[in-house]
């Protein structure tokens, strides 16, 4: 069947795709992982300390989590968190996945000879649900992903020249992963080095002794040019104690530790098994795991005609598997550097491969949108306290998912247009997703600027349920001093007024919160709720979507005395 991925549909998804990435990039409800609390907490205190080194954090063992090269791109990009905002935070991290899906598009255009095979694996790989949820946030995945993939996208571009290059290429691959190293952890030199031990033992056309000839120095060079570029945090860090301690001993090591029963018996069953490890891999590409599925269905069926460049990217897979099979805490984020060559292969093979994996991908389109369409309709005529159609959305978010809907049924309907429709159907939910919400992005999710401006440089308690909650609140309430208590005890207005003289509290959608006779009200804004009970999930099934998804939150002033600094632990710490 004739593929309908012409220059120009690739265009115009290249551009929706830029749009997708950009849009809502300072949204407090955009796609992460909550590490980027504890990221940015850190961040603020060594820009605060005025030295790159040592990191700073107020958190209990939670300090040298991390290489600082994620620190200190958040420090400069923040200009010492003087330009403290989710945009500056997060915007190198764009770039950074962007510089990815550039190089990306660059090897596959040049092994393939074909340019629109390269641009259609970068928006592959930029339409993979994990790609935009991990590759915008302020994390280390998108300068991880990065230095590690430039080696193999290297080899994958100037094929013999790099892979017979004696030493120019092994230097710039050490120096690339040991970038990598100090992004995220030394740990990722084994899957690094037994993935590219397998790219020159194919390239020798499977013969041990030419590799150990002819390569085995490179590999050896490049793992200790790359450890040396790591180990230049040992040196420049003051405390170097610290960091063998927090970091390699507690932050990798006890990965290997049984996670429930016994090693082998978690390897097998449970949360951190295999099997677990396959499905979140696979889950990665998130709206086009299916057309994945398909793609490596196919892969196999035609095992004896793979293209070398097709049997080298499997080989990558392949090695980052068997090495991250092997802790007990097994996460198909781990896999997240080897997503560019699954999307590669999809594009390789996309003119063949079948219409049921993207037909898949659309229906999943259709259930996502239809259900933000029917939510957000319901909150839009919702009535909350009182003050009907305060939820309002602009004119255009009702344009974009009408026009989306359509678009996915003409790829249902067409099948030389299923393709590229569930490909930009991808981007076009995203925007959807992060438009849902933008009604709290407004005035109605924030505190007016009287009360910011009212409250400024005082003590505020704020709730918690998770380490560092309180950077969130740093966004809602600038300048004033945070301190935390437990998310649990945030519906207890009373308990909270008799313990803080100034708090925030939380109440469902239509209930004022019980006060004491002079506790004042200085200012609300509504706040979307997370852990919910059946009963509430079935309710909002059932249409009480403002009544248990939201919750009101109100900043009380009380009559209650409190010393400083308290000599129990915060609740955010």
């Amino acid at each position: 069947m004739r593929s309908s991925f012409t220059y120009r549909s690739a265009v115009l998804i290249l551009i929706l795709g830029i749009f997708t990435y950009l849009y809502g990039l300072d949204s407090r409800f955009a796609p992460k992982n909550g590490d980027e609390y504890p990221y940015m907490h850190i961040v603020r205190l060594t820009a605060d300390a005025g030295s790159w080194l040592p990191l700073q954090s107020e958190m209990d063992g939670i300090k040298n989590t991390k290489p600082p090269l994620i620190f200190w791109g958040g420090i400069a990009s923040t200009h010492w968190a003087a330009d403290w905002s989710l945009f500056a935070l997060r915007w190198p991290s764009v770039l950074y996945t962007a510089f990815t899906a550039f190089f990306l598009f660059l090897a596959v255009a040049r092994f393939s000879g074909k340019k629109q095979t390269g641009l259609l694996a970068a928006l592959l790989w930029l339409a993979f649900f994990a790609t935009y949820r991990y590759g915008r946030p302020f994390l280390t995945d998108p300068p991880e992903v990065f230095w590690l993939s430039l080696p193999f996208f290297g080899l994958l571009y100037w094929g013999k020249s790099a892979f017979n290059s004696k030493l120019l290429f092994p230097v710039m691959a050490g120096i690339s992963l040991g970038m990598a190293l100090l992004s995220k952890s030394f740990a990722y030199i084994v899957p690094a080095s037994f993935a590219l031990g397998l790219f020159y033992w194919r390239w020798r056309e499977w013969s041990i002794s030419k590799v150990l000839v002819r390569d085995a120095y490179k590999l050896i060079l490049i793992a200790l040019l790359s450890l040396g570029v790591f180990a230049l945090w040992f040196v420049l860090d003051p405390s170097p104690e610290a960091i063998w301690k927090e970091f390699v001993l507690g932050e990798n090591a006890a990965k290997f530790e049984a996670r429930s029963s016994h090693y082998f018996l978690d390897l097998i069953r449970g949360g951190d098994s295999i099997w677990m490890l396959i499905l979140t891999t696979l889950a990665n590409a998130g709206l086009l795991t299916f057309v994945l599925i398909s793609t490596l269905i196919q892969c196999w069926r035609q095992r004896r005609f793979l293209s070398l460049e097709e049997a080298l990217l499997l080989l990558l897979v392949l090695a980052f598997f068997i090495v991250f099979s092997l802790p007990s805490q097994r996460s198909g984020r781990y896999l997240l550097p080897v997503m560019p060559a699954f999307a590669a292969l999809i594009a390789l093979h996309w003119d063949r491969l079948p219409l049921w994996g993207f037909r898949i991908a659309l229906l999943l389109q259709l259930i996502l949108i239809a259900t933000l369409a029917w939510v957000g309709g319901n909150l839009q005529l919702s009535n909350f306290l009182g003050q009907p159609n305060i939820w309002n959305y602009s004119y255009w978010h009702w344009a974009l998912v009408c026009a989306s809907l359509l678009l996915i049924i003409v790829g249902l309907a067409h099948q030389n247009r299923t393709k590229t429709l569930a490909l930009a159907g991808c981007f076009l939910s995203y925007c959807i997703l992060t438009s849902s919400l933008s009604p709290l992005e407004g005035a109605l999710g924030r505190y007016d600027q009287a009360t910011i401006e009212r409250v400024s440089r005082q003590d505020i308690w704020v709730p918690c349920d998770y380490r560092a909650k309180d950077e969130e609140y740093r966004l809602l309430l600038p300048g004033t001093k945070l301190h935390g208590y437990l998310a649990k005890d945030a519906g207890d207005a009373r308990l909270l007024s008799d313990t803080y003289p100034l708090v925030a509290v939380q109440s469902p959608i239509g209930i004022e919160p019980e006060l004491c006779e002079s506790c004042q009200i200085i200012g609300r804004r509504m706040e979307m709720r997370a852990r919910h009970s059946n009963a509430e999930i079935l309710a909002m099934v059932q249409g009480q979507i403002g009544q248990h998804l939201f919750v009101n939150e109100y900043l009380i002033l009380t009559p209650a005395k409190i010393e400083l600094p308290l000599s129990g632990k915060d609740a955010c710490r």
